[in-house]
């Protein structure tokens, strides 16, 4: 069954208005994790999991409760830890010379340099 004319109109701003949101997501490379940071990370919240275990099991007296609260605060802390980007990590510019300015940068990522090949590929350049 055909889409109405009025159907088909909203269905291409639809495309039109993802395609604009999704270039921007693309485009953004936010902040660049670091490992050596989610691996300390992951550390601290393992030992404030067991400080806070630790200190259920002591019971409801006060070196429980504190044990319990020192855990807890410890995982806090790694969770946070783990999700703060690099130092130095620069957040990319809102507009950019197209994906080989983006990808062509010492501070690219992964997929950006994954992509860029890719583009290169297709081009045939």
């Amino acid at each position: 069954m055909p889409l109405s004319e009025q159907e088909q109109r909203l269905l291409d701003e639809m495309e039109r208005h993802l395609m604009r949101n999704d270039a921007d997501v693309v485009s953004a490379q936010g902040r660049a994790l670091s490992y050596r940071n989610i691996v300390y990370g992951a550390i601290l919240v393992l030992v404030g999991l067991g400080g806070l275990i630790f200190g259920v099991t002591l019971g409801m007296n006060a070196l429980g409760i504190t044990l319990g609260v020192v855990g807890f605060v410890v995982m806090l802390g790694g969770v946070i830890l783990a999700v703060t980007p690099m130092r130095g990590s620069v957040p990319s510019p809102t507009s950019s010379s197209g994906p080989r300015a983006t990808a062509s940068r010492a501070g690219s990522s992964f997929m950006d340099r994954m992509n860029d090949r890719w583009d290169r590929r297709q081009g045939g350049s």
